[in-house]
C-alpha cells in the first residue's frame, strides 16, 4: 500500500483531478487542432530534419515526454540539436469521440505528418510505438527513421498487460464500454491498469533523490499530479486495442488492416532504433526487442539499447535521457552511411 511508505500519499494520489492541468516544461505552439489531438510544435527553427514524437494514448497525458527540467525527452532532443520537433498531444475522449477507432488516430497522424512535411523521423513511446510502426508500414515513404521505445508489438512474448487482457473476456470489456456510453474513464482505468507508485518508486522512475530537498518534493508533487491527470478513451478505440493488439496479436501476425490496407511489417525498411528496459513489467525487454525480427530493415540499420530500469524511466528517467536518448539523438542526426549495426548493449 502507498500509505505504508508515506502516510497520506494514497489519499493525495486518489484526489479528484480538479486542479488546473499541469503546464508544459518546454515552450511550444499549437501547430494544428485535430479531432484526436493537438499537434504541438517545439521547434527552434525552420530548417533541419523534422522529428515527431508519438506519445502513448493509453492512460496519461503526453506530458510524459516533457515532464520536468532534466526529465524531459523534448528538452533533451532540443539540447542535442534537433531543431524541428513536434509532439502528439492526444485529446481526452468526449461523447462525440466515442466511435473514434485506431484508423481515426492513424488518419490524424497522417495529417500531422503532411503538415510537418514528410519524410519525418518518428519516435514512438510505449503504445505510441505500435501506432508509429503501423503508420510506418502503411505509409513507408513518409518515415525516414523510426524509434520504438518500450513499445508492445509482438505480445506473444508475455507481459503484464497482455496477461491482464487475456484474463478479461472480451464480451465483458464490451459490456463495460456499453455501460459507460462508449467512453472509457481514465480514472477507472487507473484503478486497474496503472502501477501504484510510492515515493521511493517515484525516485526510481525519475532516477534521482526526491525526499531530501524542496526541489525534490516539488518533483514528487508534480509526478503525483501527472499520475492523476488521466485521459478518457473512446470505447471503439479501446475495444480494438484490447482485442486486435493485445489479444489477437494482429500486428505481429500480419493480420492488421490499417486505413483499408493490410499492413506488412516487412515494408518497414528504414533504419530502426529499439529501446528496451531490463526491468520492464509493462513491455518486457524481450518483447520490445522482438520487433526487430518482424521488420524488413536490413541488420546494419537496426540499433538496440537496453537500459537497467523500469518502464516509465525510459521516458522520464534523467539517467536514461542522458544515456540512451543522447545516443538516439546522435543516431537520428548521423549520415545514413555512418549507421552501423550493433548487438544490444546496456547503457551505463
Amino acid at each position: 500500500m502507498l500509505d505504508a511508505y508515506w502516510p497520506g500519499f494514497a489519499d493525495r494520489a486518489a484526489m479528484p483531478a480538479d486542479e488546473p492541468p499541469l503546464s508544459w516544461t518546454t515552450p511550444n505552439t499549437i501547430a494544428l487542432q485535430l479531432p484526436s489531438m493537438r499537434l504541438l510544435d517545439f521547434s527552434q527553427g525552420a530548417e533541419g530534419q523534422p522529428l515527431l514524437v508519438c506519445a502513448p494514448y493509453a492512460l496519461h497525458r503526453a506530458l510524459i515526454a516533457d515532464f520536468a527540467p532534466g526529465h524531459s525527452l523534448v528538452e533533451l532532443l532540443r539540447d542535442a540539436g534537433v531543431a524541428r520537433l513536434h509532439l502528439t498531444d492526444w485529446r481526452a475522449a468526449t461523447s462525440e469521440m466515442r466511435y473514434f477507432s485506431i484508423d481515426t488516430y492513424l488518419a490524424d497522424l497522417n495529417v500531422a505528418v503532411d503538415e510537418i512535411g514528410s519524410p519525418v523521423d518518428l519516435v514512438g513511446l510505449c503504445q505510441g510505438g505500435w501506432l508509429s510502426l503501423l503508420y510506418a508500414a502503411r505509409f513507408p515513404g513518409k518515415v525516414r527513421r523510426l524509434v520504438l521505445a518500450g513499445s508492445p508489438i509482438d505480445v506473444s512474448v508475455p507481459s503484464q498487460i497482455s496477461m491482464m487482457v487475456a484474463s478479461l473476456p472480451q464480451p465483458g470489456i464490451e459490456a463495460m464500454v456499453g455501460q459507460a456510453d462508449g467512453i472509457i474513464s481514465g480514472r477507472q482505468m487507473r484503478q486497474f491498469w496503472s502501477i501504484p507508485f510510492s515515493p521511493g518508486d517515484v525516485e526510481t522512475v525519475l532516477q534521482r533523490d526526491l525526499l531530501k530537498s524542496a526541489a525534490g518534493a516539488a518533483l514528487l508533487d508534480r509526478f503525483e499530479r501527472w499520475n492523476r491527470e488521466t485521459l478518457d478513451l473512446p470505447g471503439t478505440y479501446y475495444l480494438e486495442v484490447t482485442d486486435w493488439i493485445f489479444r489477437q496479436n494482429r500486428i505481429a501476425h500480419g493480420h492488421f488492416v490499417a486505413l483499408g490496407r493490410a499492413v506488412d511489417l516487412t515494408d518497414v525498411k528504414v533504419p530502426v532504433f529499439l529501446l528496451a528496459a531490463e526491468n520492464d513489467i509493462v513491455v518486457p525487454r524481450d518483447q520490445a526487442l522482438a520487433t526487430a525480427g518482424l521488420l524488413g530493415t536490413q541488420p546494419a540499420w537496426l540499433e538496440r539499447a537496453i537500459e537497467p530500469c523500469g518502464h516509465h524511466s525510459l521516458f522520464m528517467g534523467c539517467k536514461v535521457l542522458n544515456n540512451s536518448w543522447r545516443r538516439i539523438a546522435r543516431w537520428l542526426q548521423a549520415d545514413l552511411g555512418d549507421i552501423k549495426g550493433e548487438k544490444p548493449r546496456r547503457s551505463a
